[in-house]
């Protein structure tokens, strides 16, 4: 990671719910070992390095489950679906609000705490080791956003701020991510 100035890990298929102790679901789709296996070992290695770092969607569930976290395989299980956070039959994004804390650092950066996201997974955040502080959550509880406690630049977000490229709140989240990897430069 040293010839690195920042990394984001982006959104894709499902983790093979082996790899966090889950149930197989008849509803896991894309899965793809040697992807998995590949950014495990990249996040592993991020979460020790000081560069700048960026996880979208699955690339949140890759870095926390990589760090110790734990996935809930199909959220609609846990959570019900008084928040949709995304559209089976046919699959696509949907958008729905989150929360963020006010004063954690993801509010300072985005300069809000109330956000429409667009949203388009089925697994989530379950369990999370101490090094990680959740900053935002959905309506309906599920964490949206986790700040890494230790990690100078480390944010992890469950929506897709690249789908939203004329909002400038989502868009901050990769200013932010630029300015921080010049500075290590």
């Amino acid at each position: 990671l040293d010839t690195l100035d920042g990394l984001i890990f982006s959104g894709g298929g499902d983790l093979d719910p082996s790899l966090y102790g889950g149930e197989p679901h008849h509803t896991i789709y894309l899965v793809d070992e040697e992807r998995d296996e590949f950014e495990l070992a990249l996040a592993r290695a991020a979460l020790t390095a000081n560069v700048p770092t960026l996880g979208i969607c699955r690339g949140m569930q890759v870095i926390s489950v990589a760090s110790g976290a734990t996935l809930i395989t199909h959220v609609p299980d846990v959570y019900g679906e008084s928040v949709t956070h995304r559209l089976d039959h046919p699959r696509r994004p949907v958008q729905h609000p989150a929360q963020v804390q006010p004063g954690s650092r993801l509010a300072h950066m985005l300069g809000t705490t109330h956000l429409t996201v667009v949203s388009w997974h089925h697994q989530a955040i379950k369990t999370l080791p101490d090094c990680w502080h959740p900053v935002a959550q959905a309506a309906d509880g599920l964490i949206e956003a986790l700040e890494h406690k230790h990690h100078p630049w480390l944010f992890t977000v469950q929506w897709h701020p690249e789908l939203s490229p004329a909002d400038p709140n989502h868009q901050r989240l990769f200013q932010s991510l630029v300015e921080a990897a010049k500075r290590d430069e």
